[in-house]
């Protein structure tokens, strides 16, 4: 039986690159957000995650569905699934690294060698449909 991983995830594009963070002592870059709380919906983790991992209040009647993509979680055993259901949303405030977030940085379908597997696969998605640069 596989196990998966349930995370949310905020999928913001500026100038046909695809917003990533990256957890301090960690080498790849994935999509920011995080896991729900007991009681919560997908819309307050997701605010709450963010605003924790990189300072910024994603405006809560902004919140879309985007998709759910799924795949091997990285550094984990053969089998271990990571599924990420991805919704884009505006924000206020300044993008900033906070928590154990370390860096971001917007990448595009070139820098897929840096990016998550899970991370890979929504980009794959993102350029099939022209919403990233190839």
């Amino acid at each position: 039986m596989k196990k998966i991983i349930d995370k949310l995830a905020w999928v913001y594009i500026r100038d046909g690159k695809l917003l990533t963070v990256r957890s301090k002592g960690k080498a790849l870059f994935y999509l920011p957000g995080g896991k729900r709380e007991q009681g919560e919906s997908d819309e307050q983790a997701l605010v709450r995650e963010i605003n924790e991992e990189i300072s910024v209040d994603l405006v809560s009647d902004t919140i879309k569905y985007v998709d759910t993509f799924t795949a091997q979680a990285d550094g984990k055993d053969d089998g271990v699934l990571v599924q990420l259901t991805c919704y884009t949303a505006d924000y206020s405030g300044k993008l900033s690294p906070d928590a154990e977030i370390e860096e971001l940085k917007f990448v595009d379908a070139n820098d897929e060698a840096i990016c998550s597997l899970a991370t890979k696969v929504a980009m794959d998605w993102l350029v099939s449909r022209s919403l990233i640069s190839e």
